[in-house]
């Protein structure tokens, strides 16, 4: 049987147990339950737009990610 952890228990969860947590969490939202400014609406749908115009011009995200966060 599990109990419900309390918001200061799961403070003090290591790291690692953390970030799994709000892995799933955010893994559990839908779109729709992520507020948006009407003004990031518009601009998210622009940015789509012009991703289905040019979808060659995207890069995967593997790629931008090394480049952001080199290995060592």
């Amino acid at each position: 049987m599990s109990r419900t952890l309390t918001k200061e228990e799961i403070l003090e969860l290591p790291a690692e147990e953390r970030l799994d947590l709000m892995d799933r969490l955010w893994e559990s939202l839908t779109p729709e339950d992520i507020p948006l400014e009407e003004w990031q609406r518009r601009l998210l749908d622009e940015r789509l737009e012009a991703h289905e115009r040019n979808p060659e011009a995207a890069r995967p995200w593997e790629e931008v990610r090394d480049e952001i966060f080199p290995k060592g």
